[in-house]
C-alpha cells in the first residue's frame, strides 16, 4: 500500500504531476467537487495542529469526502497505552486514507507499515513534514515559475525544523540550487543534512547574520524557534527571538523576493511585513490545501479506491 512518509517518497516527475493537478484544481474546482464522494479521511493528530489538520479536513471536504479522527492524543486510545501500529490497523477498518501527526520521529513509518490504507505523514517530531513541503513547492512555483537556479535562505531553527529538512530534500533535486543557512550556532542544521549537501555537491553557506545575506536571496524561508523541541526552558528563552524580520531588514532585499513561513508565527516576522507584496506565507496556507487535495487523489487512485479524477 503506497504511503508518503518523506517527500523523497515522491519522484521529481510525481512532484510535477501533483503541482499540475493542484493548478487544475485551482482553475477548475467544480471538476473535483465529488472526486472523493463516499470516501473517508482519518486525521490522527497526536500533537497539536491548526493549519495542517484543518487543511487536510478542508481538502477532503472540498473533494466531496468525509472526515473522522482526533486532534490530541488524550482523546484517543493512545492515552490507554495503545501502540501506533494497533491504532493504524484499527483506523484502517473505518477510513480510506490516514493523515497522521506524531511527536516521535518514525511514528508515521510504523503506522504505514501496519495500516491497510495509505498513510500521509503530517509531521513526525523533528524529522519530516512532506505535505508542508508540497505547499512550499507550489508556492515557490506559483511565485517564481521555476525551481531552478534559485538561492534560498533558510532562517531560524534549522536543527529541529522538520519543514526545513523536508524542503532541503525536495529542492536538492533541482539544478542551480544554492542554500544560505541562517541560524544561531545552537540551532544549525544537523550534520547529516550538511553531509547530504556535500555528497550532492549543492553549494551552501552558513551564517548568523540575516541582513548580510539578504540581497542575494530569491526565497527567504523563516521558521520559529520551537519551544516544544527544547529540553531546557532557559535555552529556549535565550534563542527564541534570534531573528525577527522587519521592513527595515528588507530594505536591501530583491523586489521579487518570496518571503515564506510554515506558520504558526510567534515573533519571527513583524505584522508590518504582512502588507508587503513579497509576503507569501498566507498564500502558502492556501497552496497547502490544494496540494493535499492532489496528494489524496493520487494515493486513493493508486489504492484503487477512486477512479480517474
Amino acid at each position: 500500500m503506497r504511503s508518503v512518509i518523506d517527500v523523497l517518497d515522491l519522484s521529481e516527475q510525481e512532484l510535477d504531476e501533483l503541482i499540475a493537478t493542484a493548478l487544475d484544481i485551482i482553475a477548475n474546482p467544480a471538476k473535483y467537487a465529488e472526486a472523493c464522494h463516499g470516501k473517508k479521511l482519518a486525521t490522527l493528530f497526536f500533537e497539536p495542529s491548526t493549519r495542517t489538520r484543518l487543511s487536510f479536513e478542508a481538502a477532503m471536504y472540498e473533494l466531496g469526502g468525509n472526515v473522522l479522527g482526533f486532534s490530541e492524543a488524550n482523546s484517543s486510545s493512545a492515552a490507554k497505552g495503545e501502540s501506533v501500529a494497533d491504532t493504524a490497523k484499527t483506523v484502517s477498518c473505518y477510513a480510506d486514507i490516514i493523515a497522521m501527526r506524531h511527536p516521535k520521529e518514525g511514528a508515521a513509518y510504523i503506522a504505514a507499515q501496519a495500516a491497510s490504507v495509505p498513510v500521509i505523514n503530517a509531521g513526525d517530531g523533528g524529522h519530516c513534514h512532506p505535505t508542508q513541503t508540497l505547499a512550499d513547492l507550489l508556492t515557490i512555483y506559483r511565485e517564481k515559475g521555476t525551481f531552478e537556479n534559485l538561492t534560498i535562505g533558510l532562517c531560524g531553527d534549522l536543527k529541529f525544523g522538520r519543514t526545513v529538512h523536508s524542503l532541503i530534500n525536495a529542492m536538492s533535486r533541482y539544478a542551480g540550487l544554492k542554500l544560505v543557512l541562517i541560524s544561531p550556532q545552537e540551532l544549525k542544521v544537523p550534520s547529516y543534512v550538511k553531509q547530504k549537501l556535500k555528497d550532492e555537491h549543492i553549494p551552501y553557506e552558513q551564517t548568523t547574520n540575516l541582513e548580510a545575506v539578504m540581497p542575494k536571496l530569491d526565497v527567504l524561508y523563516m521558521t520559529r524557534v520551537q519551544r516544544e523541541r527544547f529540553f531546557n526552558e532557559e535555552d529556549y528563552l535565550r534563542l527564541k527571538d534570534s531573528y525577527v524580520l522587519t521592513l527595515d531588514k528588507l530594505a536591501n532585499a530583491k523586489e521579487d523576493l518570496v518571503i515564506m513561513h510554515p506558520l504558526p508565527r510567534v515573533n519571527e516576522i513583524s505584522v508590518a511585513v504582512d502588507n508587503d507584496p513579497r509576503a507569501c506565507y498566507f498564500k502558502q496556507v492556501l497552496n497547502g490545501k490544494y496540494m493535499r487535495m492532489a496528494l489524496m487523489l493520487k494515493l486513493l487512485k493508486e489504492a484503487g479506491k477512486i477512479n480517474e479524477y
